[in-house]
């Protein structure tokens, strides 16, 4: 497999989402941007390196999840380089403008896991702390099954294990509810993304509520309304039992689990679950009042747990 990464400055950008793209975030916190070639797919991110003697140490990748783009890491980043931990963020695969394939085969949870283990590979990195929200989560529970050895430390920010949701699914019909925007997608996506776009991304807007930034929430919407953006996004949940995705082993790496009560997503029974899905060390950190957009409502809280949890492993 090809492997190619290139480097770039920290100097701000002017590109769509700006001030929120990966430049400009790159620039203030005093780190760079990159882009690395895995076969024929190029990904974007940021990559900024930790305060020296802090007593932390290593190196996190933040993986975001859906709706948002590496970007939504910016204070959790912060926070995580000052304590002394070199951070990776990248842009994931229909996110990033050169890993944008046209078919929903493209899209299942397999590649997404085989996306990030290539480029860790391609990064150098042999072992790694990995912090994954939301869909980033889903992929993060997947690869610390597939990958133990490869883990120091997971950290799933608002997304419970896959087998407590999908068990919570069958069970509760609140969490069962909870999916319906999911159903939606499968059932008519083109649709999904013609009503999210409409009056200047409208709907898409609301999905964060009060708990982003307004300018963040329209850096986010610039993006996705560039052409293919949006429906790459949405192809995950159209890409759902598709392909071949092992079967979820008992997860054997030390594991944090963040959660905000307030999760439109993730019912509280589908949070209390997963820590039997886990042999190992794990901690369960509640964020009382806070929604499933944690890495921005919440950086101070996400980022001081992984500090914590990374400072004990």
């Amino acid at each position: 497999m090809d492997h190619r990464n290139e480097v770039g400055g920290g100097a701000a950008s002017d590109t769509v989402g700006s001030p929120f793209d990966n430049a400009s975030v790159a620039a203030r916190l005093g780190g760079e941007t990159f882009t690395t070639q895995v076969g024929d797919l190029v990904f974007d991110g940021f990559r900024v390196a930790g305060a020296e003697a802090t007593g932390a140490s290593g190196t996190a990748v933040l993986v975001h999840g859906w709706p948002q783009f590496a970007a939504c890491w910016e204070d959790t980043a912060r926070a995580l380089v000052d304590a002394g931990i070199d951070v990776i963020a990248y842009d994931q695969r229909g996110y990033s403008p050169g890993a944008r394939p046209d078919e929903v085969e493209d899209y299942t949870v397999e590649q997404l896991v085989a996306d990030l283990h290539a480029l860790v590979r391609a990064w150098g990195l042999t072992r790694f702390h990995l912090v994954g929200h939301d869909w980033g989560g889903v992929l993060g529970w997947q690869y610390a099954a597939q990958h133990p050895g490869g883990l120091v430390t997971f950290t799933s920010v608002s997304s419970a294990h896959t087998l407590a949701h999908g068990r919570r699914m069958k069970e509760d019909p609140d969490q069962y509810e909870r999916m319906h925007y999911m159903r939606q997608i499968r059932k008519d996506p083109a649709g999904v993304e013609a009503r999210m776009l409409a009056d200047g991304g409208r709907r898409l807007a609301a999905i964060y509520g009060d708990a982003v930034s307004p300018e963040r929430v329209q850096s986010y919407v610039d993006r996705f309304s560039e052409p293919g953006v949006l429906a790459a996004a949405l192809a995950y949940y159209r890409a759902l039992g598709l392909g071949h995705t092992p079967q979820l082993d008992p997860i054997t790496v030390p594991t944090l689990y963040v959660w905000g009560s307030e999760d439109l997503a993730f019912s509280r029974g589908a949070a209390e679950l997963t820590g039997g899905y886990v042999e190992a060390d794990y901690r369960f950190v509640e964020i009382p009042g806070a929604s499933h957009w944690l890495p921005e409502q919440e950086p101070g809280v996400v980022s001081g747990a992984v500090i914590d949890w990374v400072r004990e492993h």
